[in-house]
């Protein structure tokens, strides 16, 4: 008798078929109908979303709207083929010139995801023989890219500078003219916090390593133009590969990756998951070029870490379990017990609040967490909606803790 495929789920399974018997699911909930960035209905009512990663609120930017309807109508819904093939428009090259202007670099390549930007950029840059270096709480794309390129991969805790320099000065003493690449983020995506980027790539180029950093987060939120926690610590220049994405503040989808490094242009011939899928449609390509057009040139950055130092400092002194001191736009609830944590996210939609669940394995040190991601669009009277219903569910399900007030975060 076969092995049933199958088998190796059934732990998965039974967490999921043992939800409450007609209790929102978190897992098949859908919107209805999009009313605006912060705004859609969701079982019928109108909800504030409060987990959607558009910091910026780009997805109904008239002037994105426009250029891709435009692009709908001359060029049609998709290109059907790959960069490689048929899949190069005009309008690819000129949202990849954009990147090149925006970054104030010589080179940029897009590609259909930003998942597929890190697992094309570093299965490709680092093979069986090279090392990649990463921190123990990245995000699953990158770790799928390190083991679709049969690199050796060393893990380092989370943001921690110290052992990131033991990890390398390992692998330099066994293995002396080892390629290395680390692979850092800017933000985390669960918790919201920053890397010490400056430290931490100090410390990569004294061991003779390349740095990759995905900026997906905070490109919009972080910088002086927007570019980042690169930009926002003064490291850009020390930094080979930059990753990114346009699904959070660019507001359509698509990934890329920028860099000054001269062979470059190489990955083009050799990157799989950039020469084998079918390229953007004309219609995004014209959404994103448009939107960070935008971002570099409006400051919605204030508005939103306004509303970030707002929401965070809110949750934390109300009492809840917080995962990071409001460093981003994401704020993140710890809740010990996974089955309180799907509670509470039936009883915020009930109250008409949409957020993230997060459960592991996609949390680091398999926390349960209630995840917000803010927009600058978010007015101060939706956030204060969102904290009058988050403490009233608090309070419901026991979670507030016993020391409100606490120092640690101002609004």
């Amino acid at each position: 008798m076969s092995l049933d495929l199958f088998e190796k789920f059934n732990p998965i399974l039974n967490d999921y078929n043992s939800l409450p018997e007609g209790a929102a699911n978190p897992f098949t909930v859908s919107m209805e109908k999009v009313l605006s960035p912060t705004t859609a209905i969701i079982n019928g009512r109108e909800t504030v979303l409060a987990g959607t990663n558009n910091y910026m609120g780009m997805t109904f930017n008239a002037e994105c709207m426009e250029a891709a309807q435009k692009a709908l109508t001359e060029f049609g819904t998709g290109t059907t083929g790959s960069r490689t093939l048929n899949g190069t428009y005009d309008s690819h090259k000129k949202l990849e010139d954009t990147l090149k202007a925006f970054y104030d670099v010589e080179h940029a390549i897009v590609f259909s995801t930003g998942y597929q930007a890190n697992l094309g950029i570093i299965s490709t840059l680092a093979g069986p023989k090279d090392y990649v270096v990463i921190d123990s709480d990245s995000h699953a794309s990158i770790y799928d890219g390190c083991a679709m390129g049969n690199a050796t991969v060393v893990r380092f805790k989370h943001n921690n500078p110290d052992n990131l320099e033991k990890r390398l000065a390992r692998i330099r003493r066994d293995d002396p003219e080892a390629g290395i690449l680390v692979v850092l983020e800017g933000v985390y995506s669960m918790l919201g916090d920053q890397a010490p980027l400056k430290e931490l790539t100090a410390i990569s180029k004294a061991h003779n390593a390349y740095v990759l950093v995905d900026e997906a987060h905070s490109i919009g939120v972080f910088g002086e133009t927007g570019r980042g926690v690169a930009q926002e610590q003064g490291v850009e220049d020390q930094i080979d590969f930059i990753i990114g994405t346009f699904s959070k503040s660019v507001g359509t989808i698509g990934g890329y990756c920028v860099s000054n490094h001269p062979k470059f242009e190489a990955l083009r011939l050799v990157c799989r998951p950039y020469m084998f899928t079918a390229s953007l449609p004309p219609s995004v390509v014209a959404s994103a070029t448009k939107a960070l057009e935008l971002i570099a040139t409006t400051n919605l950055r204030t508005k939103l870490l306004d509303n970030s130092r707002k929401l965070n400092a809110g949750l934390y002194n109300a009492g809840f379990n917080m995962g990071t001191k409001g460093e981003s736009p994401i704020a993140a609830i710890i809740i010990d017990d996974q089955n309180t944590a799907i509670a509470f996210w039936g009883e915020m939609i009930k109250e008409g609040v949409y957020v993230n669940l997060a459960l592991p394995p996609a949390t680091p040190n398999r926390l349960n967490l209630m995840r917000c991601s803010l927009s600058a669009a978010h007015t101060f009277e939706q956030i204060d909606f969102m904290l009058e219903k988050f403490i009233i569910v608090g309070k419901r399900l026991g979670l507030l803790q016993k020391i409100s007030k606490q120092a640690g975060i101002s609004g």
